[in-house]
């Protein structure tokens, strides 16, 4: 696909047409993470969300108390 470098303010943008947007599931406002390779390839890579932080803080929590026996013996 071929795309043009086009200005945006004191900046550069690529813009991504709705085709685009839509076959790669991105949306205004994503973040992408934006990788260059040797001989100058870009790569844009979708960051897909995390689980939420409390999501996140139960199973940290359920896992301590699953495995607090065993932890208190490594520690």
């Amino acid at each position: 696909m071929l795309k043009t470098i086009t200005k945006v303010g004191n900046s550069q943008g690529l813009i991504l047409d709705t085709a685009l947007c839509e076959l790669t599931g991105l949306k205004a406002g994503d973040q992408v993470n934006v990788t260059v390779h040797d001989g100058g390839a870009v790569v844009i890579t979708p960051i897909r969300n995390a689980a939420p932080a409390e999501v996140m803080n139960n199973t940290i929590r359920q896992t301590v108390k699953d495995y607090a026996k065993t932890l208190r013996k490594l520690a």
